[in-house]
């Protein structure tokens, strides 16, 4: 049987179209309470959808660029920590040197010498383990490249050097430190390679402060785009619990309305 078969009061359909419009309106104030958005598919508010989509798309790949920046970061740090221990290595040699230069006992200074080319070892030691996830700054002029933004068009690339005893023109002891001039010649070279860490150090700390300057902004940008992206979804929930109240009250009195309307239809069975 079809609805048309049913014949109703102009009354009970009223109230029936108000029930029913009523039951759509809990249905859609419910799903905004469960979920915290007054905005849940694209055909709620097409334009609004698609808005959030695309920022929260660029937060979620400004946030795996921040996981590249973080390791990037770590990966200076290593580079640092090498050239802090090179230096402090360096002027320990250079300690060596200015003992071996307040004597004139070969046998003494031919020890001093050997202690010299084991720290020159030991460079080359620290040299070869400062790298990070696989990248050393200091083992080569290996390259780290830093993307800042979702489509890599932004990028820093940090150069490393060769940071080891080769790299910084530390050659082993001249003739054993036989003479005075084979120590002043080594002491020079050891304050040359101690500029030239120095003068890396500083592009290094140049370098890291982009690095976290991005991380920052990067931070800041994805905080923006997600609320940017919340205020164009998120539902009121103060308005929408007003909402519910009004909707379950308007039903109620609905469902009052639609049994009064039916009354008269009743009425008619008392005759029989």
């Amino acid at each position: 049987m079809s609805t048309s078969d049913i014949s109703l009061t102009a009354g009970m359909r009223t109230n029936l179209l108000n029930l029913q419009s009523t039951s759509k309106l809990l249905n859609r104030t419910q799903e905004r309470l469960s979920s915290g958005k007054q905005v849940n598919s694209a055909l709620d508010n097409p334009t609004n959808y698609f808005a959030a989509q695309n920022a929260n798309q660029r937060a979620s790949d400004l946030s795996d660029r921040k996981d590249g920046m973080s390791e990037a970061v770590q990966t200076v740090g290593a580079t640092n920590a090498g050239i802090t221990a090179i230096t402090g290595l360096i002027n320990a040699a250079k300690g060596i040197a200015q003992s071996a230069l307040s004597t004139s006992d070969t046998g003494t200074r031919s020890k001093l010498a050997t202690q010299y080319d084991t720290i020159r070892s030991q460079i080359d030691n620290i040299s070869s383990d400062s790298g990070y996830r696989g990248l050393n700054l200091l083992s080569a002029t290996n390259t780290l490249t830093v993307n800042f933004n979702e489509d890599a068009s932004s990028s820093l690339n940090v150069v490393g050097f060769l940071g080891n005893a080769s790299g910084l023109s530390l050659s082993s002891a001249s003739a054993s430190w036989a003479t005075n001039s084979d120590i002043t010649t080594d002491t020079a070279k050891m304050d040359t390679a101690i500029s030239t860490l120095r003068s890396n150090t500083q592009t290094l700390a140049a370098n890291l402060n982009i690095i976290t300057t991005r991380q920052s902004f990067t931070d800041s940008m994805v905080s923006t785009l997600q609320t940017g992206a919340d205020n164009l979804t998120l539902a009121d929930m103060n308005q929408e619990g007003a909402n519910m109240l009004m909707l379950q009250t308007r039903q109620s009195l609905g469902t009052t309305s639609l049994s009064m309307s039916s009354q008269a239809a009743q009425s008619v069975l008392k005759l029989f």
